[in-house]
């Protein structure tokens, strides 16, 4: 067989290996990063690193392949959970009319806050350090939810004079009388509350 024929077939294969090697890590590091979302909103401590790789079902060494500290696993966390806000303001809006996607959008708001409870401590400290812009944050999810009241305004199901601020603000308070997921259906009721007055009042007949 040809010696070019040959290398051609190793570096064919040696890069597929490659391939579904790097494809079966982003596999781990995602299957980590929802463990990891999930034991942070259910904790009222921040879980140690041990706790959730044996969540995960896997030792505390893989875990620490992905995430070399408790620093970039609540980073991952934490930017995963505002992609999510960010995208699935956009996503909503596809697939729901505006009011049911911003009641769709609070829930998903809801489960940011309830996964911040049990990283609370190390994200205060990354935002006082810098490492993490929480203005940033906040303008890019006032921004969402504008997009939904834009959105909402123009087809008639939401008040034009409401702001993305009051809504964020609203929420915040919602979410802190009834944190979720212990106080869900408090939480649930109280959106609903938050929702039947966002919408605009019936015109007289």
């Amino acid at each position: 067989m040809d010696d070019r024929n040959t290398t051609g077939a190793r570096s064919v294969f040696a890069d597929a290996e490659m391939r579904a090697s790097r494809a079966d890590a982003t596999r781990n590091r995602d299957q980590l990063l929802a463990v990891a979302t999930r034991v942070f909103g259910s904790a009222d401590a921040e879980p140690s690193m041990r706790a959730i790789a044996r969540e995960a079902g896997v030792g505390i060494a893989t875990l620490y392949r992905h995430f070399p500290t408790r620093e970039s696993l609540v980073d991952a966390v934490y930017q995963d959970q505002v992609v999510r806000l960010t995208a699935g303001a956009r996503e909503l809006l596809g697939q729901l009319p505006p009011a049911a996607a911003m009641r769709h959008w609070m829930d998903l708001f809801g489960e940011w806050i309830a996964t911040k409870n049990g990283m609370l401590d190390t994200l205060l400290a990354m935002i006082e350090s810098g490492e993490i812009a929480h203005a940033q944050t906040r303008t890019e999810l006032l921004t969402a939810i504008t997009t939904i009241l834009d959105a909402g305004c123009a087809a008639g199901d939401l008040r034009p004079d409401v702001t993305a601020e009051d809504i964020a603000a609203s929420l915040i308070g919602i979410f802190t009388v009834a944190p979720q997921p212990e106080h869900e259906a408090k939480a649930n009721r109280l959106l609903n509350l938050l929702m039947d007055g966002l919408r605009p009042a019936a015109r007289p007949a």
